[in-house]
């Protein structure tokens, strides 16, 4: 079996899929972080491909940085120069590389979550 990472992102407040949100996956060793992938959620919320797949998942501390800030003044349920929400991180350790890794978030313009998911 080859692991993945995947993710999505669901806008809780309006009750559908957030389009649109710029997600960046960074590999985090230490108090070193590499960008390794980025990408735009689609009309479903969803990434149109795997953020790490196969060989290039690798057992090890990631952090995906949600540009949730950008997604709620588009979408108009927030507005100004200083967001309660903004930029959210949330790092997850792959302790198997082969297995599969969905990490979704459910954001609102003053609270957001994220669970393992399948």
């Amino acid at each position: 079996m080859m692991g993945k990472l995947t993710t999505h992102v669901l806008d809780t407040a309006r009750g559908k899929p957030a389009h649109g949100v710029k997600i960046m996956l960074y590999r985090v060793s230490g108090n070193s972080h590499k960008k390794i992938a980025e990408t735009v959620t689609n009309a479903d919320g969803r990434t149109d491909a795997p953020m790490l797949e196969g060989k290039a998942l690798t057992a090890g501390s990631y952090e995906l940085v949600f540009c949730a800030g950008a997604y709620l003044r588009s979408s108009g349920q927030a507005a100004g120069e200083v967001l309660f929400l903004d930029e959210i991180p949330i790092r997850f350790g792959v302790p198997d590389a082969n297995a599969h890794y969905h990490v979704p978030l459910l954001i609102s313009p003053f609270a957001y979550s994220t669970y393992r998911g399948s």
